[in-house]
């Protein structure tokens, strides 16, 4: 049987109890695999396309596993069979029976019918929306018409690639911190202060006071790095943000990780190896759905296998300026920089050291040169810019409260938060990864809209 996540089979012991638990016991991606060539075979799946005669019908059907022909002939099926087959139109469930035989046809394999029943047909007055004519004209499922009909554009080929590609990412985040001993760890959604910067926040009524929706796992997990020292997450943030750039999220899904003891160094070392281990996943598991998205597998195997060099913040101020871009020392790089400066990347760089001035109170300030902060992110190749956002954190309670007052950030709402530091406050750090913009880099997406089963940005908080 076809096992989508490992890409293999089981046992038929297993498949029975899986079948009789399921109510579907063969797979497509088993008949095109040549796994029951002349055997009877019951597909249940969904109409994808379909064409033929008054004596013979193609149809070609579709499961979560790929696509199969199947033939239906007149005198085979009988006339009430062929007539519902007929009538079917695309997205109309279906059940069929009938025997495998390979092919010199595109899938190496079709169904011979000898019977089948139309499951649950579509009203021909109301056709399944998203055609070919409706896909031409979108790009990466830009369009409003396929963001208002994302509920159904998510079963074409190239959006339900992406969400296998997208949860292998998944998967390979979690291998990577689970086989280095990290533990998983939660926090709360509803909290009462920023992590980034204040005008990013949602607001949130709660029962009478103000809460916000989070930004960031990352002060609770300072909370509970005393006792667990490696920890990580894998949950959705929120910002406010409005900006309208093709990676840019108002509700993202966040890899965030904290540990005790360590230095932005050893911080940047997790961050390359949690991007290398996932495009080294992606090459063994999703080649092929690499390929359908139109992806170089020599370029991801190049993510995978380099080192991602480091270079200063000041440096860039120089490359941005030399290129002839409007920057000052000081300011932080937003997209458009970031676009420019990756422009001739071929792997990852780590972008350090940033002005005191440019981060948040919780960077830690270089003791070399306070005026910097130990902190870095890492932008993608290709224009695709920041992905991971990390460093040392401020962890003395006299900094941490320097730090805070410099901004002319209220202390109480960060009480917790400086109690970390008063009671055994240790060096330690981490970092956060956009999982949604690593799913759009490494398939090579236009839009961080197409990495997402349901996109939420300014403007659009529907289906």
């Amino acid at each position: 049987m076809y096992m989508p996540s490992n890409r293999g089979f089981i046992t038929d012991g297993l498949r029975r109890s899986i079948g009789d638990t399921m109510g579907k016991e063969y797979w497509i991606g088993d008949v095109t695999a040549g796994s029951h060539d002349a055997k009877e075979v019951v597909l249940k799946g969904w109409v994808h396309r379909a064409r033929g005669s008054n004596k013979i019908w193609f149809i070609v059907v579709r499961d979560s596993t790929g696509h199969v022909q199947c033939v239906a002939k007149r005198d085979v099926v009988g006339e009430e069979c062929f007539e519902s087959l007929r009538n079917a139109l695309i997205e109309s469930s279906v059940e069929i029976t009938g025997v495998v035989e390979p092919t010199d046809r595109e899938h190496g394999h079709e169904v011979q019918v000898s019977s089948a029943t139309v499951v649950g047909p579509v009203n021909p007055d109301r056709p399944f929306p998203i055609t070919e004519s409706a896909m031409e004209d979108s790009d990466g499922g830009e369009t409003e018409f396929l963001l208002d009909n994302r509920h159904l554009y998510l079963r074409t080929s190239r959006m339900t690639t992406m969400l296998k590609i997208r949860s292998t990412v998944f998967g390979a985040i979690h291998s990577y911190f689970r086989d280095r001993d990290f533990t998983e760890y939660q926090a709360p959604n509803f909290v009462a202060g920023a992590v980034e910067g204040g005008s990013t926040l949602f607001e949130v009524p709660y029962f009478g006071k103000k809460a916000y929706l989070t930004q960031s796992w990352q002060l609770y997990a300072e909370a509970a790095m005393p006792a667990l020292e490696r920890l990580y997450t894998m949950a959705p943030s929120f910002r406010a943000e409005k900006s309208r750039t093709r990676r840019h999220l108002t509700e993202f899904w966040h890899a965030e990780m904290e540990v005790a003891w360590a230095s932005n160094d050893e911080v940047m070392e997790h961050g390359e190896g949690v991007v290398r281990h996932v495009a080294s996943t992606l090459l063994e598991e999703m080649s092929e759905e690499l390929e359908e998205m139109g992806r170089d597998l020599s370029m991801v195997a190049r993510f995978a296998e380099s080192e991602y060099p480091r270079m200063r913040y000041d440096e860039a101020i120089e490359i941005l300026q030399s290129k002839g871009v409007e920057v000052e020392w000081g300011q932080d790089l937003d997209y458009s920089k970031e676009k420019i400066l990756t422009s001739d990347f071929e792997v990852p760089h780590f972008l350090t050291h940033y002005p005191r001035v440019a981060k948040p109170f919780y960077h830690r300030p270089d003791p070399e040169d306070p005026k910097y902060v130990l902190c870095h992110d890492l932008l993608a190749p290709e224009g695709y810019g920041e992905i991971i956002g990390g460093g040392e954190r401020t962890w003395s309670e006299e900094e941490i409260l320097e730090r805070i007052d410099e901004e002319g950030t209220p202390r109480d709402p960060y009480e917790f938060y400086i109690d970390i530091r008063r009671y055994g406050g240790v060096p330690h750090g981490g970092f956060g990864l956009g999982v949604d913009r690593l799913c759009t880099w490494l398939s090579g997406a236009e839009h961080i809209r197409e990495a997402i089963p349901f996109p939420r940005d300014s403007r659009r908080v529907t289906p």
